[in-house]
């Protein structure tokens, strides 16, 4: 990207004024990370001051069988299978309630789309998870389960929806949206949930009052265009319907272990932490419409996660404490779970100020900045 150009993005970020598929395209170009990041900091900064929002979640895998055998994905499992399994309601209420010493405030709930699990079950749990835990929210099922349950109960997701809501949920998850853009995903997506049906149940939940996040996994088979296109159609949806609470680029993984089911890895190799940072000064910079921009400590690391606060982050997700999805965290060095302490120490050895926030991202309480004194000594490098 020659000088003039630099210029011309600077000039329209300055004015508010909104970048292109072409800009977007010619920033991933960009090799300069570091005027990269300080634009997107600008952004950020303005949003969001010198906030960090946190909170104290725990992610709930009920079921790992699903009929789907998507590219990327090892945590599926089908019927049989030694380490397929079901969740029994009083298992998933057990599991939530051991956080409870922790004030938990959300439990992320997603899912295999299991072939013979009644519609029924969902609901049943969410209810069950709402009497024993009142005060915490339940933020469950992605777009594609939802569309999942249309098949399987023949009833509409506004209906489901409507039944969801009444059973306790509060949000859904943002997952299922991988890439968007149909020549990549038809490669890595094994289910029938595409664009148009993402955009059209998160189009519901938006109507009926749910703040919802949006996902995209990068760094597999995508380019930069596929990646824009995502952001971009994100951008026109929240346009219309402002629902988006939140926007969050998940890291595709390798296995630690290889694993036949993850068909991407032999094809790839894993976004570099340059990459990533990259990514989250795109998406900030072309998001302009969507508030919030999160770095799932457990896909990046938590060096890269306190980098990306100087990339246009603002929130760090939460406490997590057992994540199925992609892999087995710790064996890249990572932990599987971060409590309330771990994340003030994140935040503020980054140098920013933690603020604890609730699941439609309303402050709970703010805490002190970091110490001015502490970079007086070596501090450690976290993994």
């Amino acid at each position: 990207m020659d000088a003039r150009r630099r210029q011309e993005i600077e000039a329209k970020v300055a004015a508010g004024e909104r970048l292109s598929f072409d800009d977007g395209v010619e920033l991933y170009g960009c090799t300069d990370l570091s005027w990269l990041g300080g634009l997107a900091h600008s952004v950020r900064t303005a949003k969001n001051g010198d906030r960090v929002v946190f909170n104290v979640n725990r992610h709930l895998n009920l079921t790992n069988v699903c009929s789907a055998s998507c590219a990327y994905c090892s945590f599926q499992r089908k019927p049989g299978e030694a380490d397929a399994y079901t969740m029994r309601a009083e298992e998933a209420v057990r599991l939530a309630r051991q956080m409870e010493p922790e004030e938990i405030t959300e439990l992320h709930i997603v899912n295999g789309l299991h072939p013979t699990l009644p519609w029924r079950y969902y609901p049943r749990v969410l209810r069950e998870l709402k009497a024993a835990l009142p005060g915490v929210a339940l933020k469950a099922f992605t777009a594609t389960e939802i569309h999942w349950f249309e098949r399987i109960s023949g009833l509409s997701a506004e209906a489901i929806l409507d039944e969801l809501i009444d059973a306790g949920l509060e949000s859904l998850t943002g997952g299922g949206a991988e890439i968007f853009d149909w020549e990549i995903r038809k490669q890595i997506v094994d289910h029938e949930t595409h664009w148009e049906d993402w955009s059209r149940i998160h189009r519901l939940a938006h109507g009926k009052g749910l703040r919802t996040p949006a996902t995209m996994l990068y760094g597999h088979i995508e380019e930069p265009r596929h990646r824009v296109d995502h952001v971009l159609r994100l951008r026109d949806l929240q346009d219309e319907t402002g629902g988006f609470i939140v926007f969050i680029p998940l890291r595709y993984q390798h296995d630690a272990v290889r694993d036949p089911r993850n068909r991407l890895q032999d094809r790839t190799e894993m976004a570099t932490p340059a990459e990533a940072l990259k990514t989250f000064a795109v998406s900030r910079l072309l998001l302009d419409n969507v508030d919030h921009l999160k770095c799932f400590w457990v896909m990046h690391g938590l060096s890269t996660a306190q980098l990306s606060l100087n990339f246009g982050v603002d929130d760090l997700d939460g406490s997590v404490v057992e994540y199925k999805i992609t892999h087995d965290a710790d064996q890249y060095g990572t932990p599987t779970t971060m409590h309330r302490a771990d994340l003030l120490e994140l935040i503020r050895d980054a140098g920013f100020r933690p603020v604890e926030r609730d699941t439609r991202y309303r402050t709970i309480r703010e805490y002190d900045g970091p110490d001015p004194t502490r970079r007086d000594q070596p501090q450690p490098v976290w993994g």
